[in-house]
């Protein structure tokens, strides 16, 4: 049986009152993607089973794959985003899709409405240990703002001077929910969770010498912090970051709308 006459099969059953419209909408949060030759199966349901839709990881993909694959997300999502794009690729990517952006800093490209209006309440603070690590910093804003989330930058406010980040308490004061990114020892969120009252998400990203591992050293200071109230995503996952932390604000706001 095909997509088509499964779900000519489903609805049936609705119209029948063998099925319910609950049980029905579960079974089609898992139901629909699209095939892209014989390379890709694109998730549009994504967006209901976990409120984000499908993003494209550039790396692995030729431009051709791409392409067809944002053309395939754009007839039904406002926003398409691809990430770990250089901008060899995404010089490519543009002559093909008009309108396409790009952060070269993230490395992101996407096609967005003329003008990105935050949907759900709350702010995500993001604050980095140093200018190296803005890359992946900058890859969690973007991919948060993108996302409908509005999102408050403060870089370069690591403990070698904590008289920076001190000096910006307003900034640790207001957010909702917390992304601290640092190389390094990877020492910056246990110092922002232990002035924070909200959930701190800990990036440690891939900055440093030899001894730091790619990225390893400051991953296990950031899972072995004595701060409580933080979370650890990977090495320079900045993406995971920012989806971690619109989860959050949007339980947040779910829980609220139920009380």
């Amino acid at each position: 049986m095909d997509q088509a006459e499964a779900l000519q099969g489903l609805l049936k059953s609705v119209a029948q009152g063998a099925v319910s419209p609950e049980l029905a909408f579960t079974k089609l949060k898992n139901f629909d993607f699209e095939p892209i030759d014989e390379f890709a199966k694109v998730d549009h349901h994504r967006p209901l089973r976990t409120g984000f839709p499908e993003v494209i990881w550039g790396p692995g993909k030729t431009v051709d794959q791409i392409v067809q694959i944002i053309h395939s997300l754009r007839q039904r999502n406002p926003v398409v985003m691809a990430t770990r794009i250089t901008p060899e690729v995404y010089a490519q990517l543009q002559s093909a899709i008009p309108g396409l952006i790009y952060d070269e800093t993230a490395r992101i490209c996407a096609l967005v409405p003329v003008q990105i209006v935050p949907q759900y309440a709350g702010i995500i603070s993001i604050l980095t240990a140093g200018t190296a690590d803005l890359p992946v910093a900058q890859e969690a804003a973007m991919t948060a703002e993108l996302s409908g989330f509005r999102v408050q930058r403060l870089w370069d406010v690591g403990v070698a001077g904590i008289h920076r980040l001190l000096s910006h308490r307003p900034v640790i004061d207001e957010a909702d929910v917390l992304i601290v990114v640092a190389g390094m020892e990877g020492a910056l969120p246990s110092v922002v969770a232990g002035l924070a009252s909200c959930p701190v998400i800990a990036v440690p990203t891939s900055v440093g010498y030899g001894a730091s591992f790619n990225g390893l050293a400051p991953l296990l200071t950031m899972l072995n912090s004595c701060a409580a109230g933080i979370g650890v995503v990977n090495i320079d996952n900045g993406f995971g970051a920012a989806v971690l932390a619109g989860q959050i604000l949007r339980t947040a706001a779910k829980l609220k709308d139920a009380g």
